[in-house]
């Protein structure tokens, strides 16, 4: 990048920048005139100059100009006018000259907005392009969220100086130099003090403001590192709990934050004692001007108007002064912050752009086996990790790599995977270095997986056809308002140096997606894979307790109510109806709580904060004005009483504790505080926040399940009674925030499960919830049709950040599935299924080696084993030791291996 910010600048705006510095030398002449307008107002109509006898006119706005060869040229004769006339005229004209002088600063901010803008956009992404250039070792020495903090935080001032950097000393300087000029115009002694007064003020207020810098980019940098450390908090969540050092942490934020209070403190004293000495400063002129500028006007050396227009033009030169000072100060800054981004985005082993030039065909395919010669391989420390390492893989064959976690298996599929380059020796296909090969080759025909992938903040489809998004596919076909806003978004990224890849377009070319047929589809293919690495299932739970959008798909909403009757007459052919209480109008749900049977329904998804508010506000009103709230508040104190006399003396962890619901072994000691607070109150004495402590603990109440003896008939009916008036006094716009269990409706807000089930599950049975489970998957994967349309719903299940909502196995799992999804020449498997057990590591090896076959194609495979029994299932062994290879043999020769020589790693 190049060093120099104002260079930078000019680089990519020069002709915008030529453009907008015409507009600033083409507004001085209206910002002139309306300097010297007040003159001739005063001393014209006001002071009566010219007008001395009855009936006298004078030329309104005469504008002549004296050129060479021409002599005068008259431009606008003007317009004779009386005294009155004049005076309203001139008044008019300098109204005039204020707007347009207006209208030029907002054309002006408004240009230097957009420049701005668009070179930030262009500094943002070409910082982000230079991320993606890096060797991922690089991001072992830097932490994620100090770079994002660079690339969010620390450019955007750079923005906002790319409009002012050329445009502001124009603009402010022309203004200045203009008012001085006029001074001098109207007086040689008063312009001298203007310029004296000035010149103090350039030559001090820089200096003073040096520290400033210096002090800014200490905060900076002490800003950065809190990011990186707030993120490394966030990463390190669990380790933090873990080892009770959450006090340790706060006392390092603490130290941290003092230290950068200390800096901010330090500039605030010093930026605002700056900005009183040069406050003062530009007060003492206008001092200067009242007394030497009032002697001259009392001696007659200058007259009342003159005066009056040097001190209305002196106005206008603190600002512009000021601001240049500001702008001088603003320059140095941002140089500072753009030296310091270059410096850490700057790598000598960045890769080259054309490595990652976009391809939207297939891609070239790797018909040459890959040579590993005599190489050698350090890690970031410099310690040695591979040596002297000869190694061909053929097409085709499959490979079993076996060794401990520091004989360089590892290594050496990172290697074979790009994600590390050779210190020494190289790795060839043909007669072409690989890593001299574009990524649209590599990284679409050589497939690399290891138990460590990441998963991006989205949906398990998303995340599982990530590694299938490598260029737009065709250019949408837009229309109308669309596509006129798609040829300003096209314009507008080739003004910023940005690329116009259409995100909205299909990126996915279905020849790359192995099991994909138009048959099936990319859906197809996508079960296909997760059959392979026993993932299906999971998918199919996450279905289960999901939800869609009715709105697109009605018909599977239809689909999943003709499947609830399927369920409860499945139920009825098994003679396990009481296996789900279903929900029904006018009766108790036994197995569900008192507060589900008071809604007897659910709360709509896409409810808003006031929604929320009012619903609970009118929930709670009822329940006052019918007098439950009261009934339920007693209630809740004998199930607090109960509870602590039953289990107060029982260890937390014991299984008891599994069933009550309503109340955590950890909450007892704060109820039991609260029982001595509320002992002798009545209902209306306790405060809302007590209140509602102890109502809450009825709303959990179900009696088979906790069995105290708390709800008779009465009360059921009470409850039945008093949820028909909740909901048939409910006002109208309520009702969208809520809705109603109906047998004949599908509930949009519910997951599938509860639709399917429409009631709940009996407890009291053994075994309810995985036999309920069991019947439902059997009637889903009797109608085919119906079961893909669920596992796309499952697809859609969002994954959190960092995919965190996934167990390691199932992230492990569908990191393998990305990567074998993906049609390839050579698999490069990094021990990708360490956290499994052995078994079903055998199963899904044994998967997906016919996988990968199953369609004609014979891709190369090199998996690093976490289990030497697995050798059986590969072609050819090769075994590492001490950082080299120390055995190459078929599989059907190769000797019998120590047991010291594996090492089972799990990775987290």
């Amino acid at each position: 990048m190049e060093p120099s910010f104002s260079k930078y600048i000019w680089q990519h705006t020069k002709a915008q920048q030529i453009w907008i510095l015409c507009i600033v030398l083409i507004s001085m002449l209206p910002f002139y005139l309306a300097l010297d307008l007040p003159r001739s107002i005063v001393n014209g109509p006001i002071q009566g100059i010219g007008f001395e006898s009855p009936g006298a006119t004078q030329l309104l706005m005469p504008i002549s100009l004296t050129l060479p060869w021409f002599g005068d040229v008259t431009l606008l004769p003007g317009i004779p006018l009386e005294r009155i006339p004049t005076l309203i005229g001139l008044s008019l004209a300098f109204l005039a000259l204020v707007i347009i002088n207006g209208l030029f600063k907002y054309y002006i901010n408004i240009f230097k907005g957009l420049l701005g803008e668009r070179l930030l956009r262009r500094i943002r992404y070409e910082l982000v392009d230079r991320i993606l250039r890096f060797l991922p070792g690089q991001f072992k020495h830097i932490k994620g969220g100090e770079i994002a903090s660079m690339v969010k935080d620390e450019v955007e001032p750079l923005g906002g100086f790319t409009g002012d950097a050329f445009v502001q000393p124009a603009l402010l300087g022309g203004q200045a130099i203009t008012a001085l000029a006029f001074i001098f115009v109207q007086n040689v002694w008063l312009g001298l003090v203007a310029f004296f007064m000035a010149a103090v003020q350039f030559a001090i207020i820089p200096r003073l403001r040096r520290r400033l810098i210096v002090l800014g980019r200490e905060r900076q940098i002490s800003a950065r590192q809190l990011a990186g450390r707030v993120t490394e908090i966030v990463d390190g969540i669990t380790t933090i709990h873990a080892n009770d050092t959450s006090n340790f942490e706060r006392a390092d934020i603490a130290a941290r934050l003092g230290h950068i209070f200390t800096i901010r403190y330090e500039i605030y004293r010093r930026k605002f004692m700056v900005k009183f000495i040069n406050n003062s400063l530009a007060q003492l002129t206008p001092f200067l001007f009242y007394l030497i500028g009032g002697y001259l006007a009392i001696i007659g050396r200058i007259d009342v108007g003159q005066l009056i227009a040097v001190i209305n033009a002196y106005k206008e030169l603190p600002g512009p002064l000021k601001e240049l000072i500001d702008w001088d100060l603003a320059r140095q800054d941002v140089q500072v912050k753009y030296e310091q981004v270059v410096e850490h985005f700057n790598s000598n082993t960045m890769l080259a752009p054309a490595l990652q030039a976009i391809d939207t065909g297939r891609g070239g395919k790797i018909w040459h086996p890959l040579d590993v010669l005599n190489l050698s391989l350090d890690d970031d420390a410099g310690a040695r990790t591979l040596e002297h390492v000869s190694l061909r893989v053929n097409p085709g064959e499959t490979i079993a790599i076996i060794g401990d976690a520091h004989s360089g298996a590892d290594a050496i599929a990172e290697v074979l995977g790009r994600l590390a380059k050779p210190s020494a020796g190289a790795v060839t296909a043909g007669e072409i270095d690989l890593h001299a090969l574009p990524h649209s080759i590599t990284g679409r025909r050589i497939s690399y997986a290891a138990a460590d992938g990441y998963f991006f903040f989205g949906s398990l489809k998303d995340n599982l056809l990530y590694g299938l998004k490598h260029a737009p596919q065709k250019a949408e076909p837009y229309q109308g308002a669309a596509l006129a806003q798609r040829k300003r978004t096209v314009k507008e990224a080739a003004r910023s140096g940005n690329p116009d890849f259409d995100l909205d377009g299909p990126w996915i070319n279905p020849h790359l997606v192995r099991g994909y047929t138009p048959e099936t589809g990319m859906l197809g293919a996508m079960m296909a894979a997760l059959d392979v690495v026993c993932l299906s299932d999971d998918v199919f739970e996450f279905a289960l307790h999901s939800t869609f959008d009715t709105n697109a798909e009605p018909d599977l909403a239809a689909s999943l109510l003709d499947l609830r009757q399927s369920f409860r007459a499945e139920l009825e052919t098994l003679g396990l109806s009481n296996l789900v209480v279903p929900f029904q109008a006018g009766a108790y749900n036994p197995e569900a709580r008192i507060v589900d049977n008071l809604l007897f329904g659910v709360l709509s998804a896409d409810r808003d904060a006031a929604s929320i508010s009012a619903g609970r506000d009118y929930f709670r009103s009822k329940l006052l004005e019918t007098g439950l709230y009261a009934q339920l508040y007693y209630m809740g104190l004998s199930i607090a009483e109960t509870t602590l006399d039953l289990f107060q003396d029982i260890p937390r962890d014991h299984p008891f504790f599994e069933r009550l619901s309503y109340m955590k072994p950890e909450d007892m000691p704060r109820f039991r505080a609260l029982l001595l607070r509320l002992k002798g109150l009545d209902f209306k004495s306790v405060s809302y926040e007590d209140r509602f402590a102890i109502i809450e603990l009825s709303f959990h109440y179900v009696e088979p399940q906790h069995r105290l003896g708390l709800l008779d008939d009465t009360l059921r009916q009470r409850i039945i009674d008093v949820r028909e008036q909740i909901f048939n006094e409910a006002p109208p716009h309520l009702h969208a925030a809520f809705e109603r269990y109906d047998a004949a409706r599908y509930l949009t807000s519910a997951n599938l499960l509860d639709n399917i089930v429409f009631g709940k599950i009996n407890q009291r049975l053994n075994e309810a919830a995985r036999r309920t489970h069991d019947i439902i998957t059997r009637l889903m994967q009797a109608k085919p049709g119906l079961y893909r349309r669920i596992i796309a719903v499952g697809l859609e299940y969002n994954l959190g950040a960092a995919g965190r909502r996934l167990t390691t196995i199932k992230r492990q799992k569908l990191n393998f599935a990305r990567a074998l999804i993906r049609r390839s020449e050579y698999y490069i498997f990094n021990r990708p299924l360490a956290g499994l057990d052995e078994t079903l590591q055998d199963q899904i090896v044994t998967r997906s080696l016919a996988y990968l076959r199953a369609d004609g194609g014979t891709p190369a495979v090199v998996w690093v084993l976490s289990n030497k029994v697995f050798t059986k299932h590969f072609q050819r062994r090769v075994v590492f030791s001490e950082r080299t290879v120390i055995e190459d043999a078929s599989t059907e020769t190769a000797v019998e291996i120590p047991d010291n020589m594996m090492v089972k790693r799990v990775d987290t």
